[in-house]
């Protein structure tokens, strides 16, 4: 009898799911519609001063950011829906006779937990691809539009590939890697061209290194166009490069899919850059499962208090405050892995960790004492 009384039928954890989801999808469309009219905001102030720049274009650009957006408000649209959807199950008693009948609450609990993961892993292998996407086109549109830059960069299999501008032209450089210790490019090929893209030469050098406002090449033979080859043992070319700026030139992890991301890491390493920013982003997106199910908890945490101490909005706003310190804490881990202060896989996980045990732990105390 007493096993009967302490299962949770498939009736109740159906109806306790559909509810969370509910609650979830409210809030969820509630939060990115309160976004979207911020971004539209901020990009027309932006594109002011821009007379090219149309609103057609505005609004195009604010609803390609909303999906990486959506990404980074998903852990508040749980914490949010589940705070909801516990405090109205709690002020109706529903929770009271469920618990009564001797369900505990992680029984209660599972329904929200399986949709937590189900959420975060939906989002890091469907919708994390399509976001990928459309951030990149926005950010792209970006560039064209309102943020304009010279340089362009990508790297490859074959090394790394470089788009520059200047007074006299533009060119583009193609370095087969890079030396970290010595922080020299190795492999150098620069084609020439003028402004109006006219092909005027070829550099090739053995070795090269960025240097305040110039490429500086060493063991480098010139061949103009229509001319003789000149061997020099050294030669400089105008850049406004650093290699800071060169680092962050690399496509943003958020325009790449959670698929591609080991292959482009591998290619980076193999180049000689740093992959950090990257393999960061790739262990906090296989992390964001995890901190769903962490928030549906501290939620839980929160919102069952309620039937033994009261006062619904005193201790929502709790639920609140800490799910808002959980998100700086965050921030702050991340930029401690950022800067290489503590490993990426500590930096990525901590915060999903530490989320998922303080839940627990108060879950354990309410109920066992």
């Amino acid at each position: 009898m007493a096993a009967i009384r302490t299962r949770l039928s498939l009736t109740l954890s159906l109806y306790f799911a559909r509810h969370f989801l509910l609650q979830f999808a409210g809030v969820f469309l509630s939060i990115l519609l309160v976004v979207l009219i911020g971004d539209t905001v901020e990009l027309l102030r932006r594109s002011a001063s821009h007379e090219d720049v149309g609103l057609q274009t505005v609004l195009t650009m604010a609803l390609l950011k909303q999906p990486n957006m959506a990404q980074i408000v998903l852990p508040f649209a749980v914490l949010f829906a589940a705070l909801l959807s516990f405090t109205r199950l709690t002020r109706t008693q529903e929770l009271v006779v469920t618990r009564a009948a001797g369900i505990s609450v992680w029984q209660f609990l599972l329904p929200a937990l399986l949709c937590a993961l189900l959420i975060g892993g939906f989002r890091v292998t469907l919708f994390n691809p399509f976001a990928s996407i459309l951030t990149a086109r926005y950010e792209f549109l970006e560039r064209t539009h309102l943020d304009w830059s010279a340089n362009l960069l990508a790297v490859s299999d074959t090394g790394l590939w470089l788009r520059q501008s200047t007074a006299e032209g533009s060119s583009i450089l193609h370095a087969e890697g890079v030396d970290q210790s010595s922080q020299e490019f190795r492999g150098i090929i620069v084609f020439l061209y003028d402004q109006e893209e006219r092909f005027t030469g070829r550099i090739d050098a053995m070795r090269a290194r960025l240097v305040p406002g110039a490429w500086q090449f060493s063991a480098v033979s010139i061949r103009e166009e229509g001319g003789a080859v000149q061997l020099l043992d050294s030669y400089r070319l105008a850049t406004d490069l650093t290699l800071e700026n060169l680092q962050e030139s690399f496509a943003a992890p958020e325009t790449m899919s959670f698929w591609d991301l080991p292959r482009f890491i591998s290619i980076l390493e193999k180049a000689g850059f740093s992959a950090q920013k990257h393999r960061l982003y790739l262990h906090s997106l296989l992390a964001s499962p995890l901190l769903l199910c962490a928030m549906v908890l501290v939620a839980a945490t929160f919102s069952l208090r309620l039937t033994r101490h009261g006062g619904t909005l005193a201790i929502a706003s709790g639920g609140l405050l800490v799910g808002f310190i959980l998100y700086f804490f965050s921030d702050l881990i991340y930029a401690l892995g950022l800067s290489g202060r503590i490993p990426v896989t500590l930096s990525a996980w901590t915060p999903a960790a530490v989320s998922l045990l303080f839940g627990v732990s108060m879950l354990f105390h309410l109920e066992d004492g």
